[in-house]
């Protein structure tokens, strides 16, 4: 039967990353974003009984996969079993060792048996083995990452954070992040009948739920209508800016009605609101530019000032392109990437400051938790380079050849205005009130990110590696 045994060690307590794994949050955490699965039921925790029943897309076809929990030793171990699913049997077992009051080892040992007999294991020793591979070295470097996010800030029991767009890729991520820190996350969501843990709120008719949000510890506000996908029609920009502009007016003057506002509001906004700059280089101190999603990057932030003049903490958060194969702008490039079809937009010469998913939350953690981070907040990372660097750097981690551009002329003809701002235009943004506040980046160079969210990370000889995996 193969096996796989994983391992590595970190600077905190058994124990800590013990409950980390046990809060709501931690396997969604774990699972890296390139994995098609969606969590369709859950029952308990990592305690025997529990159960998780999960969907696993493979190109066409839909597997469901139900473990549950068999065994647990409180603050060492606890095993999870295949009950119904692709393979003939599944064990993983979760150890934690403690090597001294500040430090532990983590291992993970899977045991499996592939359906198709010996057929069947011949494949799983290689696709597989391989998978596994690359699951493990991304849950090391994210769960190192995480763990020194929360001991940076402190812990978050007690403090409770409503989030707008929850159901989005960041604001997905970000919920996750919180809970597994001990955060309570509100989601807030247009539905009349929220379910427990939800608010109810609906910008377009000024409808929101007050009460719910009254002694919160902080609010994220993300919320507001896709900007890219569609062509920019006149009924198209309106909404936009409407769903922006009146949803982030409607929370400000909640939050500064309340009889106990929270401490922070991080609100959203985007890159845009510089224009079109060349290699400029751009800080939260720069004047706001030319174009569409200026103007709307310039009444989204305006329609803060309600909780601004009640003393709430705002911040406005000018993020930029997030990095992250689940979704986004990333996602939409990897299938032309990977087929060989991928290169420069017009010039190649527009600036993209990009930002890994992982630092995109940790800065919205950093802004909840840092009482000297107010105003404008250029989320993107320290090094933002120009449309052609970016996919060469792309091309190089998928194994992929770059050399098919995609003129100007085809992107204007085809997108019109949203083409000409969202791929023709850029902003060389940097992270100037992040770096000088003390936030600490975990990506700041564009291949090491690429490479952790697609599961491609080298070794120290620069081959592509399969992590710290023994076969026994």
């Amino acid at each position: 039967m193969p096996t796989l045994h994983h391992r590595f060690e970190l600077d905190h307590p058994a124990a800590e990353v013990f409950a980390w794994h046990t809060r709501p949050g931690a396997f969604e955490r774990l699972t890296p974003p390139w994995e098609s699965l969606r969590v369709l039921d859950r029952s308990g925790g990592i305690e025997p009984g529990g159960t998780v029943t999960l969907e696993l897309r493979r190109g066409p076809a839909r597997l469901t996969w139900e473990a549950r929990h068999t065994e647990v030793d409180e603050g060492s171990r606890f095993v999870d079993e295949q009950v119904g699913g692709p393979f003939r049997f599944w064990r993983h077992e979760h150890r934690f060792e403690v090597l001294g009051p500040d430090r532990c080892a983590v291992e993970d040992h899977v045991e499996w048996e592939a359906p198709l007999g010996s057929l069947g294991d011949a494949f799983s020793e290689s696709y597989v083995r391989t998978s596994l591979n690359r699951l493990f070295a991304f849950r090391e470097r994210r769960l190192a990452g995480d763990l020194a996010a929360h001991r940076r800030y402190g812990p978050g029991e007690g403090r409770t954070v409503a989030i707008t767009g929850s159901g989005g890729l960041i604001g997905g991520s970000l919920a996750h992040l919180l809970t597994t820190g001990g955060y309570r996350v509100l989601r807030v969501t247009r539905a009349r009948t929220p379910s427990v843990g939800e608010a109810s709120w609906d910008p377009s008719t000024g409808r929101i739920d007050a009460e719910a949000f009254e002694g919160l510890y902080g609010v994220v506000h993300l919320a507001g209508e896709p900007i890219a996908g569609l062509r920019w029609t006149r009924a198209r920009k309106e909404s936009i800016l409407s769903s922006r502009e009146d949803g982030t007016r409607l929370l400000a003057r909640t939050l500064a009605a309340l009889g106990t506002p929270p401490q922070a509001l991080v609100s959203g906004s985007a890159v845009g609101f510089y224009g079109n700059r060349g290699d400029e280089p751009l800080t939260e101190e720069s004047s706001s530019g030319e174009g569409f999603l200026a103007e709307v990057c310039r009444r989204w932030e305006g329609a803060t000032l309600p909780a601004r003049t009640a003393g709430i903490r705002t911040v406005c958060l000018r993020t930029g392109l997030v990095l992250s194969s689940a979704g986004g702008v990333l996602g939409t490039l990897l299938l032309p990437f990977r087929l060989g079809l991928g290169g420069r937009i017009g010039s190649g010469r527009q600036y993209q400051p990009w930002i890994d998913l992982d630092d995109e939350t940790g800065m919205i953690l950093h802004a909840l938790r840092n009482p000297a981070v107010k105003g404008a907040l250029n989320a993107t990372g320290p090094a933002p380079v120009p449309n052609a660097a970016f996919t060469d750097v792309l091309g190089r981690v998928l194994g992929r050849p770059t050399l098919l551009p995609v003129p100007a002329l085809a992107i204007r003809a085809a997108l019109s205005e949203m083409g000409t701002e969202l791929l023709l235009s850029g902003q060389r943004a940097l992270p100037s009130r992040a770096l000088e506040s003390g936030y600490r980046f975990r990506f700041s160079d564009l291949e090491d990110s690429l490479r952790h969210q697609l599961g491609r990370p080298l070794d120290s000889s620069g081959e592509t590696m399969d992590s710290n995996v023994e076969a026994r």
